[in-house]
């Protein structure tokens, strides 16, 4: 294999556990209640839209992506 290939999937290990690491100490709490995000509580029915959250998320892996395309 390749080295960039094993750089590649040593990088995204690391990201893992550190992404991890903060769910698992609650370092993400604010995360889904951001404001924009849509929580409606009804008699009956729940329903949640991360809208504000999600975007964060798209903006974080287009980053990420140009990086990589950029770099590797």
């Amino acid at each position: 294999m390749n080295r960039s290939v094993g750089l590649l999937i040593i990088v995204g290990g690391a990201c893992l556990v550190v992404i991890g690491f903060l769910v698992y100490s609650g370092g993400l709490n604010w995360f889904g209640k951001l404001p924009g995000d849509i929580h409606y509580e009804g008699e009956r029915a729940q329903v949640y839209i991360p809208i504000i959250s999600m975007l964060l998320v798209s903006l974080a892996l287009s980053l990420v992506f140009y990086l990589l395309r950029r770099f590797f």
